[in-house]
Formats: structure tokens, sequence, C-alpha cells
């Protein structure tokens, strides 16, 4: 027997999720292809000028939120499931960063607590302010997109790496602890993603951040990801893509980048 296509506005219509990070980037690559196949989509950001353009172009519905704040994420939390009357099928914690290229003997302690704060309490806090929303679902999901750079350290990544493997950590407890309440538990691990913005912030300059796609052929971008974020969603519920590595083929490795003409 042929399955049902999952990828069709029909088969998610009238069903709700909770983005972050959706202000740019992925996050907002994102909402944008949730609305397409069909999902409400709560879009979360820090910058509601950006997240009411968003709306006004996608529809989705503008949260403006700092998930490292833990009482607003639980205001926030309670709000929208006041409004889908406690119903919520899937959270896609995609909101984080990266500060600095330091080595560990170098970096800086401001840095690396700003990282952990948005990349891993950022993330507990919207899964510990919408897990029983989810659970109450019989078929909830947590989508949490974190990097190849959980998978392997990287000189001048101390700190990313540290947030990051913190982020994959949590990822895989909560799968464990929530399979018996049939919670789906994602994690989306990116390579070289060119955003106009992730590089940029790390970086300082626009020219810090364009010699780290310098050769590059074909980065990823984000509307790569989040297409493979919209596939692992859309998936019947009773398949669990635990983990995907993605990354451009230029990039074999974290260690290793095909570059050419430089």
């Amino acid at each position: 027997m042929i399955p049902e296509n999952p990828f069709t506005p029909e088969n998610s219509r009238g069903k709700i999720a909770v983005v972050t990070g959706a202000s740019s980037g992925i996050g907002r690559a994102t909402v944008e292809q949730m609305r397409a196949t069909g999902w409400t989509v709560y879009a979360a950001a820090r910058r509601a000028d950006r997240l009411e353009t968003l709306a006004q172009e996608t529809g989705a519905i503008a949260l403006t939120l700092d998930t490292t704040d833990t009482d607003a994420v639980r205001e926030t939390a309670q709000r929208v499931l006041q409004e889908t009357g406690g119903r919520l099928d899937a959270l896609v914690n995609i909101a984080g960063g990266a500060r600095g290229a330091d080595t560990v003997a170098t970096g800086s302690a401001e840095d690396w607590q700003k990282m952990y704060e948005v990349n891993v309490l950022g993330t507990l806090n919207m899964v510990q302010a919408f897990l029983p929303a989810l659970r109450d679902n019989s078929e909830g999901t947590v989508l949490n997109l974190t990097s190849t750079a959980a998978e392997a350290g990287y000189e001048g990544g101390g700190g990313y790496n540290a947030s990051k493997f913190g982020e994959r950590a949590l990822t895989e407890a909560l799968r464990l602890e929530e399979a018996e309440n049939n919670v789906r538990v994602i994690e989306i691990r990116p390579g070289m993603v060119h955003t106009p913005e992730f590089s940029k912030l790390r970086l300082g300059s626009d020219e810090a951040a364009a010699k780290v796609y310098a050769g590059v052929e074909k980065p990823l971008f984000a509307e790569d990801v989040a297409q493979t974020v919209v596939f692992a969603l859309n998936v019947p519920h009773h398949i669990n893509l635990d983990h995907i590595t993605m990354r451009p083929v230029a990039q074999a490795a974290q260690y290793k980048v095909i570059r050419k003409g430089i």
C-alpha cells in the first residue's frame, strides 16, 4: 500500500505549531514553509517589527518573545494555549546563536554564558512551558535545531560547541523521557548554512562573515534547512527521525571544506 502523501496543505491543515527564532534566517523560512503546507503557526522572536512583516506576508501569528526570559515564556504559553483551546501539535525550537571564535584559552565567559542561555536554557524554557500540551495531544512533536557543532569540537568553536552539545544532550534525554507519552522528539543538525546574520553576528563584520563561505560553491541556505524541518514534521507521527545531520556536499566533515578559486 502506498502511504498518503503527507506534504499537502490538506494533510497539515488544522495542525498548530510554535516556532522560535522566526524573525530571520532558518526560523523565518521554516514559518513560511510550514504555512505553505497548511500549519497554523505562532511565530516567536524578539524583533516585533520583523514578526509583524512575517505575519502580514504569511498569515502567521506574531509572538514577541525572548526565550531566555522564563516568566515571559510561561505567560506566552498560557496565552497561546488559551487561544488554541489547549491544543498544540508541534514546538519547533529554532532560536539560537553563536558569539565569537576565540580559543578556549582566550574565550569570553560572557559570550559563553549568552550562548548557553539561548541555545540550552531558551530551549529548556520553551519545552517546559509547552510540554504539558504536547503530552495531552495524542501526537505531539518537539523539534530542536542544533548544529554539527553538537557532533564534533573544532578550533575557535569551544563555547558554541559546548552550548550545542548541551542542547543535543537535552534533546536526547527528552526523547527517552517522553516516548511513553507519545511525544516525538526530533533533532536537526545543520552544517554550513549561509544566512544573512549568523556569521556576521558571531564574528562582528560582513567581511569576516564572507570569509566563512569563501570559495564554497553551494553552502546550505535557510530554505534548505526549513525544507528538512518541515519534512521531519510532516511525515506520519509514528515515524521519528531521531536526528538528521545535513551539510553541503562541499563540507564533507566539520574539518574538511572544499573551497574553489581561492
